[in-house]
C-alpha cells in the first residue's frame, strides 16, 4: 500500500530531481543532508546556498547569447541585478563574480555600492541603473557615484521633473533612460502604472527636454509589466509597443542605443513548475530583431533586470514543528516555531506559495494539515499549496521530531519581513546560514546571523 510520504511526492511529481534528494527518509538539498545542517544550527533557520546564484546568472546569459545568435542580432546583453531583491552582501558579493551590471531603487543602494567599490568587489564600468522615485538624497547619492569615476551611470528618469533635480556642470554630459508607464493588465484595479512617464508624453518631453541639451543624453528606455515574462497576449503587446516607441525614438535621437525589458523571469514555485526559459528568450530577441528592422533602425543593446530569478531560488526556511492540535473533525494544525508573517511574508501579504516539503520522516504514513505560525494574528497560517488546495506532512509521532523546509524564498522576504528590526508579537529573527562550495566541491556553512536577541529588540524599543 503506498501511503506513505514518500510515496505522496513521487507519484505527485517527477521526483527526485536535480535539487532535491532523498537519503534513509531524510531530504538533501542540492546534496546537502538537511538534517545534519539543523543538528548543528537548530530552527527556525534561513538558508542561502550561493552556488545557485551563479549558476542561474550564468544560465540565461547563455540562453541570450545563443538567442542573439540564432538572429545575428547586433547588439549586447547585459544582465543587471535587481538589488532589491536581497541586499545582503553575501549575495551582492557572490552576484559580482559575474560580471553583472546593478540595478538600484533608493538612496541607500548607491551606498551599499560605495561599499562594494571601497572593497573591491565592484569596478568603475559596471553599468549601474538608477530606478525609482528621485528624492534629493537619492539624488545626492548618484552625483556622488558619478564623481567617483562610475562611467555607466544610468539615472532612469520616473516622472518628468526628475531631470531638473540632476545639476550639470557647463563641461559634463549626464547619461539618461526614460521609464514607459505600461499598460497594466486588465485583472488589474487601475489601467496603468504608477511608475514611469506615459507612452504619448515620452516623444514630446525627449523633444523639449533632452534632444537640444548638450549636457544631457537619452541612452535607454525602460519598460516593466508588474505580471512578469509571461507567453501571453498582454506581454507580447506590451513588449511590441515598447520597441516601437524604442524605433520611434530612435530615428530622432542616435544617442538611444539601448532597450531595458525589466524583470520578472519566473521562479520555481513548486515542483511540477514548467516554464519554457529557451523559448521566451528567443522569442524577445527574435521580436526585438524583427520591429527593428521593420522600422529601419538597429537593434538596440538589451537590459534585463533580474531578481527574484537571480536569487529566489537559493534560499531556503527550515522551521519544527513544535505542537500539533486537533481543533475540530477535519482541521489539524501543525504548528512551526516562528511565524509565516515575520520570515515568509509573501505568503499572506500576496498568498504566493513556494515548494513545501517534509525535512525528515520521508517513510512515514503522510496526513493533511494545516500549518500555523506562532503569532496571534489570523493570518499566520500556510493551508494550500501551488498545485492543491491543501498540505501534506508526515504523521506525527510521538518524541519524534518534524521538520518542513520551504524553498526557492530567497528574494524580499527578509526586507519586507523587517529583517534584524520588531517582528509582530516580538518572534525573534531566526539564524541565517550561508552555504557555499570549496575548491573540491564539498559543501560547507558559516553562521552569518545568530537568532535575534531580547537585548536587540529592547534596544530598538528604546528600553
Amino acid at each position: 500500500m503506498k501511503n506513505k510520504y514518500i510515496d505522496l511526492i513521487q507519484q505527485t511529481f517527477e521526483f527526485p530531481n536535480d535539487e532535491f534528494t532523498v537519503e534513509d527518509g531524510q531530504l538533501e538539498w542540492f546534496n546537502i543532508p538537511l538534517m545534519d545542517v539543523i543538528k548543528q544550527y537548530g530552527t527556525p533557520l534561513r538558508l542561502c546556498y550561493l552556488p545557485k546564484i551563479g549558476a542561474n546568472i550564468q544560465r540565461t546569459r547563455r540562453m541570450f547569447n545563443v538567442a542573439m545568435a540564432k538572429v545575428d542580432y547586433a547588439g549586447d546583453y547585459n544582465y543587471c541585478y535587481c538589488t532589491k531583491s536581497s541586499h545582503f552582501s553575501f549575495v551582492m558579493e557572490e552576484v559580482l563574480k559575474n560580471k553583472v551590471n546593478v540595478e538600484t531603487s533608493s538612496a541607500f543602494d548607491i551606498n551599499i555600492l560605495e561599499s562594494l567599490h571601497d572593497s573591491g568587489n565592484l569596478d568603475v564600468n559596471t553599468y549601474i541603473i538608477c530606478n525609482g522615485f528621485k528624492r534629493p538624497q537619492y539624488v545626492e547619492n548618484i552625483q556622488n557615484l558619478i564623481a567617483k569615476g562610475f562611467v555607466n551611470v544610468i539615472p532612469i528618469l520616473d516622472n518628468k521633473l526628475e531631470l531638473d533635480l540632476f545639476k550639470q556642470s557647463e563641461d559634463s554630459v549626464m547619461n539618461v533612460g526614460i521609464r514607459i508607464a505600461s499598460e497594466e493588465e486588465p485583472k488589474f484595479d487601475f489601467y496603468t502604472s504608477r511608475l514611469g512617464i506615459r507612452y504619448n508624453d515620452i516623444i514630446p518631453y525627449y523633444k523639449n527636454r533632452i534632444q537640444n541639451d548638450p549636457h544631457v543624453k537619452l541612452k535607454m528606455l525602460h519598460f516593466f509589466v508588474n505580471t512578469g515574462v509571461r507567453d501571453t497576449l498582454y506581454y507580447w503587446n506590451e513588449l511590441s509597443k515598447a520597441v516601437n516607441l524604442y524605433c520611434e525614438l530612435r530615428k530622432i535621437c542616435p544617442d538611444l542605443d539601448s532597450l531595458n525589458i525589466g524583470g520578472g523571469m519566473p521562479i520555481q514555485a513548486h515542483l511540477d513548475f514548467e516554464f519554457d526559459y529557451e523559448y521566451m528568450i528567443e522569442e524577445i530577441v527574435a521580436q526585438i530583431k524583427n520591429i527593428c528592422m521593420n522600422n529601419g533602425v538597429p537593434e538596440p543593446n538589451i537590459f534585463t533586470e533580474f531578481g527574484s530569478y537571480t536569487v529566489g531560488e537559493s534560499g531556503a526556511m527550515l522551521y519544527s514543528i513544535v505542537n500539533q492540535k486537533q481543533q475540530n473533525d477535519r482541521e489539524k494544525w501543525n504548528m512551526i516555531d516562528s511565524s509565516f508573517m515575520t520570515t515568509l511574508p509573501d505568503t499572506w501579504g500576496i498568498n504566493q506559495r513556494f515548494v513545501m516539503l517534509a525535512v525528515n520522516n520521508w517513510d512515514s504514513e503522510y496526513e493533511r494539515v494545516n500549518l500555523g505560525g506562532l503569532t496571534c494574528d489570523s493570518e499566520d497560517f500556510y493551508n494550500a499549496e501551488a498545485h492543491s488546495n491543501a498540505v501534506f506532512m508526515p504523521k506525527i509521532k510521538q518524541n519524534e521530531e518534524q521538520y518542513v523546509g520551504f524553498f526557492h524564498m530567497g528574494a524580499y522576504q527578509e526586507s519586507l519581513g523587517g529583517y534584524g528590526g520588531i517582528q509582530h508579537c516580538l518572534i525573534p529573527g531566526p539564524k541565517l546560514v550561508v552555504i557555499d562550495l570549496d575548491e573540491n566541491g564539498d559543501y560547507f556553512t558559516k553562521l552569518f546571523a545568530k537568532e535575534q536577541s531580547y537585548k536587540s529588540m529592547l534596544k530598538i524599543l528604546g528600553y
